[in-house]
């Protein structure tokens, strides 16, 4: 499958990042719904190893049909960066965090996800955005954990911690796995991250598995479908291309809107409301998002 080469057109191939970055963010969006569903039935932690276990065997079918070469002996340890990032870090994270913490203090730490993918995007992948766009980054993030510590959350250290952690580890695989991206391919970074996750994944959905699934529901078992080859593989293909292709650092603000998709989702497949305030803050997160789009380079 084609890599990512040096666009004739620089403007349309960023053009083409910050939709293939608005298709991710959208799939992505549809795992909050999909694992609250889920986990009505699975256990959390059970859930994660699963969910990777099965877009890891995925990956390797798909690498092994298309005769996908083997990366460089340079590329695996990126590929070992980005799997412990957002492969098991991430998920598995949150889901210890969530025993903690509610769903509205976790919005708090997910508003600076994009923050940290920035500073990852400066550290590991040499971007260098404007002054004004560190501003509208900030501002945006702001938006963002102001809206949920005005839902009223509460103080619980462990949770923050793990919370912290989380973000820290996905931001650092987005732009290791995104910088990647622009030799490997996007999907080919993810796959092969994938296959690095799966013999633990394997081993620990075997350990962790229940005696009897007869009692998990059919709606249970598509939530479980979709974060595993959604969220786990198919987001990322849209993802990190979007990354490599519009900027690590500007793309990134794109995560601004997962919380809004995802509440949206929410209401719609679960019946939960909407509020004007959370109309409000998504539009200002929107501005900020193309205030960041127009100053990040």
């Amino acid at each position: 499958m084609e890599r990512l080469s040096n666009p004739s057109h620089p403007a349309l191939e960023k053009s083409r990042g910050w939709i293939n970055g608005f298709i991710g963010v959208l799939i992505f969006s549809g795992s909050l719904p999909a694992t609250r569903l889920a986990v009505l039935e699975f256990d959390p932690v059970f859930l994660t190893v699963l969910r990777a276990a099965i877009a890891g065997a995925v990956a390797v079918a798909l690498l092994w049909l298309l005769r996908e070469r083997r990366p460089a002996p340079d590329q695996w340890l990126s590929l070992f960066i980005v799997a412990m990032g957002v492969v098991l870090g991430f998920p598995l994270l949150t889901a210890l965090a969530l025993q903690h913490v509610t769903s509205a203090h976790s919005i708090v730490f997910v508003g600076l996800l994009p923050l940290a993918t920035a500073i990852f995007a400066v550290l590991r992948g040499g971007e260098r955005p404007r002054p004004v766009f560190w501003m509208f980054s900030l501002l945006g993030s702001a938006l963002v954990v102001g809206f949920a510590l005005a839902q009223g959350v509460s103080a619980q250290p462990t949770g923050d911690l793990l919370m912290l952690a989380a973000i820290l580890a996905c931001g650092l695989g987005y732009a290791e796995g995104a910088k990647l991206s622009r030799t490997l391919g996007g999907w080919q970074v993810i796959c092969w991250a994938l296959v690095l996750a799966l013999p633990p994944m394997a081993l620990s959905s075997l350990w962790l598995a229940p005696a009897s699934f007869g009692q998990i529901s059919i709606s249970a078992w598509v939530c479980l479908a979709y974060v595993s080859l959604f969220s786990m593989l198919i987001g990322f293909v849209f993802w990190y291309r979007g990354l490599a292709q519009g900027g690590i650092a500007a793309v990134g603000q794109l995560q601004l809107l997962q919380p809004f998709f995802g509440l949206a989702l929410a209401a719609t497949l679960l019946h939960e409301s909407v509020s004007t305030g959370m109309l409000a803050v998504t539009l200002g997160v929107i501005l900020c998002v193309a205030g960041a789009k127009k100053f990040a380079r």
